[in-house]
């Protein structure tokens, strides 16, 4: 049987979800605990990778497992065993070709940033010292829209057959004192988010003007964005599926 788990973590205590040998994953957390709680040998496969420090309010994974998960108290009895930096919010049974990574038809980030510091938002938000100018980074957020080379926003040294992303969505919304910057693609790169936002502020403080952006896609060159943000204020917020044949069991 292939099952899948909705989960949500605070990436502060993991050296991001994809499991490492040297250092503590959610992956590992994931799978010790429902190893432990199945009495089998659980691996599980993650809707992607997150960088250390970030964070998800939602996240889908799958696994194999040949009993029947029909328990009442099933996700009760996970959640006991996960520790308090991840919590279990819902499993289905899927087909099993289901590939939590492959079937995602896309994926919303978003980034929070606050101007007036704030002790309860130091692990879930980037403290501003001033506030940007955030009509000028919506101006250049609309150059990211569509399907683009975004190797410029890509980590170096990385292993993918193209640097081509579809943006559906790029933009700021500001409250207050806090600021959320949301962004929707079919893909993203690696470190692609922190990079973009990074690169953003820079315009928004008046570096270089919204239509910078243009030349640095263009360039393909990581060197002539933004230096990348601070991973604390990511979160990857919906991962969308056709859920055609999806079963909640519990």
């Amino acid at each position: 049987m292939n099952y899948v788990l909705e989960i949500a973590f605070n990436g502060s205590s993991f050296h991001g979800f994809q499991r490492q040998k040297t250092a503590y994953s959610v992956q590992e957390e994931i799978e010790v605990a429902l190893s432990k709680l199945l009495k089998d040998s659980i691996v599980v496969t993650g809707c992607g990778r997150t960088d250390t420090g970030v964070h998800a309010l939602s996240f889908f994974l799958n696994f194999k497992f040949q009993g029947n998960l029909v328990d009442i108290n099933f996700i009760y009895k996970l959640n006991q065993v996960l520790s308090k930096d991840v919590a279990c919010l819902g499993v289905w049974e899927v087909a099993e070709k289901f590939n939590a990574r492959f079937a995602a038809l896309d994926r919303t980030y978003v980034y929070q940033v606050n101007m007036i510091k704030n002790p309860f938002l130091q692990q879930q938000s980037l403290f501003l010292k001033r506030e940007p100018n955030f009509e000028l980074m919506n101006q250049a957020a609309l150059h990211l829209l569509g399907e683009q080379d975004f190797q410029c926003f890509s980590k170096v040294h990385t292993d993918v057959a193209n640097f081509m992303c579809t943006i559906a969505r790029a933009d700021w919304v500001l409250s207050e004192d806090k600021a959320i910057f949301t962004i929707t693609a079919n893909r993203f790169l690696r470190n692609m988010v922190r990079a973009i936002v990074g690169t953003l502020l820079e315009i928004g403080y008046e570096k270089y003007p919204p239509t910078a952006i243009l030349q640095i896609i263009e360039s393909k060159n990581r060197d002539k964005a933004g230096k990348s943000v601070a991973a604390h204020g990511l979160f990857l917020k919906i991962i969308r599926y056709k859920q055609d044949g999806w079963k909640k069991i519990i």
